[in-house]
């Protein structure tokens, strides 16, 4: 195809002119990877096409939301009649009520819940809300952990433990992020140095329990042990930022998987988002009725949105929860993320390929590297080069995954065993490429 036919080409040089990077969130401008990014025109199912008419087969389904695939009936029908019924109200619905009940149903440390639209402000309400809860203001985080665009969190890890973060973008002035901390997943130690140094002044600790923004790095069980124990012993909130996890790995999201191996495991808050909206802009943020209760209008803590709990967004919802919550069905999803990372780990080690990778429900990740990283140091050893070449060559042969190193893969209980096998002959060719390079 030449420059002059290639649609996703003029329209990427269209977006440009009009909108910073050609786009509206960075990672999509495959600056990482090089090339042009492919604009979507249609989706069903476990596929997507450009606009040059090339089907994909996606593995990033709008970054999780998309469990079921594209254009499930079942979720098509309810948002139809919803849209019908009015797009926005500013006022409450009963919609909004069975979404809470239904979320709360499946996640026992909620007792309360509150809707917004996005991930980030999701995270943002629940550390103000921590702070208010405790009187405190230092929170916790880790590096590697992404929970959206707040200034608060957008921070790297300090100099030390007696240091507290600095900023990782313009514009986000030092004294917003002076009460930041960042320590290292998975490093028991340094946690507990941290809390030594800093635990009578700390609100909360916020964590992905399996962090996606760093590809694929679950928190082992002691260190999510020692982090309950921790915040326990110090009144500071273990916050779960579950947005990319809730729905998608389990039923019960990440936080049930750990209480399977920690007796009584809960964490204080939970942030959801993704799933619980079916590809609608719609997030959560929850907890214990006497924390939740800080909330206005009951409450001195402040959250307030325009769209909050919107009617077309909740029925999406509500009508994705109703269909991964029938018998099975994590079962079967399961089965087939394992199926997808044993294929390609055998077709990376038949072609002496380095290759490590994890899965939990519908979620996965895997590295070019022998061994699963712990960490974001640890992940940022794999050859970034050698991604690049394998990126390019699963899209030439219309396999769709993150256009980043550093972000999970996705599947939906729309791809089938033949998309799983077209998957790994594609990788396969390309690891027999990495190998004689």
């Amino acid at each position: 195809m030449t420059p002059s036919t290639d649609l996703n080409l003029s329209l990427f040089e269209r977006a440009k002119a009009l909108i910073p990077g050609g786009v509206n969130s960075p990672v999509r401008a495959f600056k990482a990877v090089g090339g042009t990014p492919r604009f979507v025109q249609r989706a069903q199912g476990a596929y997507f096409w450009d606009a040059n008419g090339q089907r994909f087969i996606d593995y990033i389904g709008s970054w999780g939301p998309m469990i079921l695939g594209h254009g499930h009936p079942a979720v098509l029908e309810a948002v139809q009649k919803a849209a019908l019924d009015g797009f926005s109200f500013g006022a409450p619905t009963e919609r909004e009520v069975e979404l809470a009940e239904a979320i709360i149903g499946h996640v026992p440390s909620m007792e309360m819940i509150r809707l917004v639209s996005s991930g980030t402000e999701a995270g943002m309400s629940a550390i103000r809300l921590a702070r208010g809860a405790t009187g405190r203001s230092k929170i916790i985080k880790f590096n590697g952990c992404y929970h959206g665009h707040a200034d608060a969190l957008l921070v790297k890890a300090g100099s030390g433990l007696a240091t507290f973060g600095h900023a990782t973008s313009a514009g986000v002035p030092a004294e917003v992020v002076q009460h930041t901390l960042v320590l290292e997943y998975n490093d028991i130690a340094q946690l507990e140095e941290a809390f030594a140094l800093h635990g009578s002044d700390l609100a909360c600790l916020m964590i992905e329990p399996i962090a996606g923004n760093m590809n694929f790095v679950r928190a082992s069980v002691p260190f999510m042990q020692r982090c309950r124990e921790l915040c326990t012993r110090y009144g500071a909130l273990l916050v779960f930022d579950e947005v990319m996890t809730g729905f998608r790995v389990a039923l019960g999201s990440a936080q049930s998987l750990y209480a399977r191996s920690i007796p009584g495991f809960k964490p204080d808050l939970t942030v959801l988002g993704k799933v619980i909206g079916g590809g609608m802009p719609l997030a959560a943020f929850g907890g214990p009725r006497a924390i939740m209760e800080h909330l206005a209008p009951l409450g001195p803590v402040y959250q307030a949105g325009t769209l909050s709990g919107n009617p077309v967004a909740t029925a999406c919802g509500l009508a994705t929860l109703r269909e991964i919550g029938r018998p099975g069905f994590y079962e079967a999803l399961g089965a087939r993320t394992r199926s997808l990372i044993e294929g390609l780990a055998q077709a990376a080690q038949a072609e002496g390929v380095p290759f490590s990778a994890d899965c939990e429900g519908g979620m996965f990740g895997f590295f070019l590297l022998s061994e699963l990283p712990q960490n974001y140091p640890t992940v940022m050893g794999t050859d970034g080069t050698r991604f690049n070449t394998l990126f390019h060559g699963l899209l030439d042969r219309g396999v769709y995954i993150a256009p980043a190193l550093y972000e999970a893969g996705f599947v939906s209980s729309a791809h089938t065993a033949q998309d799983i096998e077209e998957t790994v002959a594609a990788a396969r060719a390309v690891f027999r490429t990495l190998a004689a390079g």
